[in-house]
């Protein structure tokens, strides 16, 4: 923690002039595509499931109530922005604060700003399109290049990461050093996570922007499955020289199986000793009336920001970072 003599700001303020513009950059970017600008609340009375989320919380005195209430700072706008998409409001963005009770570091910062948008009638190959189009211009690049998962994971490391099995993703990863790690693992994705975290982010995007799609169905989160091939999900990454920017999928609309989704990872919080996170129902109850068929995506705005400017860490394009807050 800086001391109270340390009240600068973590970012220039050439910087942070620069930021402003990127960030009108990006407004003007959809209000020329009529998508609508939203704001939706920060503190929730749900969160997330997702096991690698984790949520602050704080507790409302509700004047009108004699039950203190439990509110969750969002990590992401996502369930908001689908309950206005079941409303009726058609494409729609929002530019909002995220929190998650993670690092802080290099790349990360507990309180970040995020772009969250969603196109009804799109697939995820559209919205790449799309994205292509908003963050070429900023970064200054070509067109990003297109992987499938099982292609960027055979390019880099010769292995197929949806035909393997458990014993040879742990044969794989012993060779390249994490033997102590891999022989107690019984995850097939936690393997997974670390081999393309590790390995296949850092080699596939160094030049250009990469998108990984395909993702396994293990993996899907609030993606669709391929109806090709179910072994996958319809979910996307967006990586710049080894660091994750965006990611998007083609929605899941079947209120059914999103209620599985998050039975299944609170039986998996369970089996890690993890809280278990009551379900969103009024998310759920929103998709019970009919989720549009859309295409949706999250940006971090700030790694964004790093990387057009040549920044190393992400306090350089803050006004504030964490240790400053």
């Amino acid at each position: 923690m800086s001391s109270n003599s340390d009240w600068r700001p973590s970012a220039s303020l050439q910087v942070l002039q620069q930021r402003a513009k990127i960030i009108r950059q990006i407004r003007q970017f959809f209000y020329a595509r009529d998508v609508l600008e939203v704001d939706t609340p920060a503190l929730s009375h749900a969160s997330v499931t997702d096991l690698n989320l984790r949520a602050f919380s704080t507790q409302f005195n509700d004047p009108s109530s004699p039950h203190v209430a439990t509110l969750f700072l969002q990590t992401s706008p996502e369930f908001a922005m689908k309950r206005l998409l079941c409303a009726g409001s058609g494409a729609i963005f929002q530019l909002s604060k995220a929190f998650r009770n993670e690092e802080a570091g290099r790349w990360h910062n507990p309180e970040f700003t995020m772009l969250e948008w969603y196109r009804p009638d799109f697939d995820h190959f559209m919205l790449m399109n799309e994205i292509d189009a908003l963050v070429g211009p900023i970064l200054g690049t070509d067109e990003a290049r297109r992987l499938t998962y099982q292609q960027a994971f055979m390019h880099v490391l010769a292995c197929d990461p949806i035909a393997a099995d458990l014993a040879a993703l742990q044969k794989l990863s012993t060779d390249l050093g994490y033997g102590d790690l891999a022989n107690k693992e019984a995850d097939k994705d936690v393997l997974l996570n670390l081999l393309f975290s590790q390995h296949v982010e850092p080699a596939i995007s160094q030049d250009k922007p990469c998108f990984v799609y395909d993702f396994p169905a293990s993996q899907a989160a609030l993606a669709r499955l391929n109806p090709d091939d179910p072994r996958v999900a319809q979910r996307f990454e967006l990586y710049f020289r080894g660091v994750e920017l965006a990611n998007g999928f083609h929605e899941l609309s079947d209120p059914q199986e999103q209620r599985q989704r998050f039975l299944q990872d609170n039986l998996k919080r369970q089996q890690q000793s993890l809280p278990i996170i009551a379900y969103d129902e009024l998310f759920l109850a929103a998709l019970e009336s009919g989720l549009p068929s859309c295409a949706g995506v999250a940006l971090g705005i700030d790694r964004l920001i790093m990387l057009a400017l040549g920044c190393e860490r992400l306090s350089q394009v803050l006004a504030f970072s964490y240790s400053k807050a």
